[in-house]
């Protein structure tokens, strides 16, 4: 059993790189395709955001009054309210972080036990004095223990994004979803961004920044010739996870 094991994490890697090299050989001399438009909703693994929510307000009028109580604001507008609605997030990310720690600890500790009295002496007479019975035991330890650890991370990114509003919750929240692809010569660089927004949040110009997004998901990245160099080969990622050492 365990040689089937072996042999199929063996195999896995040689399969896997047969793949990848299939997919670069039809992929030669041509860009990398950008992704069709499509309802977010519809792809696979989409699922309803459920928050929790406050209990519903009946809508009330006073009397000689136009302002219903559970209005957000008095004027329409043109920003974002409804699903399929478009704002814009910007993104802006200027991250850092610098954490450093030293641990050191250490512990020695001596035991020693005799015996006197007529067994000691029969442990005098059976070693013939090779043995002191007032040190008949003697235990030493000793641990040391030392550990350093440092972060030291910086991030920066400053760009939009049009998100399409996929869904509105019950308290009035708006749940986006924006991607956005842009192929330069033969790279790929994807920004996807999601989340929760409160209307309030959105400006008159219907712009939201990013640090207003809540649960918000924000991913920058690419494909491409440059990003396949970038990565290790599939083989070599097979096996940094087989091996032990």
């Amino acid at each position: 059993m365990n040689i089937a094991k072996i042999a199929a994490l063996l195999t896995l890697p040689a399969l896997l790189a047969g793949c990848n090299t299939m997919d670069q050989l039809a992929s030669v001399g041509k860009a990398p395709p950008l992704t069709a438009i499509s309802d977010p909703t519809t792809v696979a693994g989409y699922q309803p955001v459920n928050m929790p929510m406050p209990a519903a307000i009946a809508d009330t009028y006073q009397p000689n009054s136009l302002y219903r109580t559970s209005a957000k604001g008095f004027f329409k507008d043109e920003r974002a309210h409804r699903i399929g609605d478009i704002l814009t997030v910007m993104v802006t990310i200027d991250d850092s972080a610098k954490i450093a720690n030293t641990t050191q600890s250490s512990r020695s500790s001596t035991n020693s036990a005799g015996m006197g009295g007529i067994f000691g002496q029969v442990v005098d007479n059976v070693s013939n004095g090779n043995i002191d019975p007032s040190d008949l035991i003697s235990l030493d330890s000793g641990l040391n223990n030392r550990g350093n650890g440092s972060v030291n991370r910086s991030e920066s990114l400053t760009t939009s994004v049009a998100a399409v509003v996929t869904q509105v919750l019950p308290n009035g929240n708006l749940v986006i979803e924006g991607r956005q692809e842009v192929r330069v010569n033969f790279e790929v660089r994807d920004l996807i961004v999601a989340g929760i927004v409160r209307p309030s949040d959105i400006q008159a110009n219907n712009t939201v920044p990013s640090s207003k997004i809540a649960e918000a998901r924000i991913s920058y990245g690419g494909r491409g010739q440059i990003t396949n160099m970038q990565q290790p080969r599939y083989g070599q990622q097979a096996m940094d996870a087989i091996l032990p050492f």
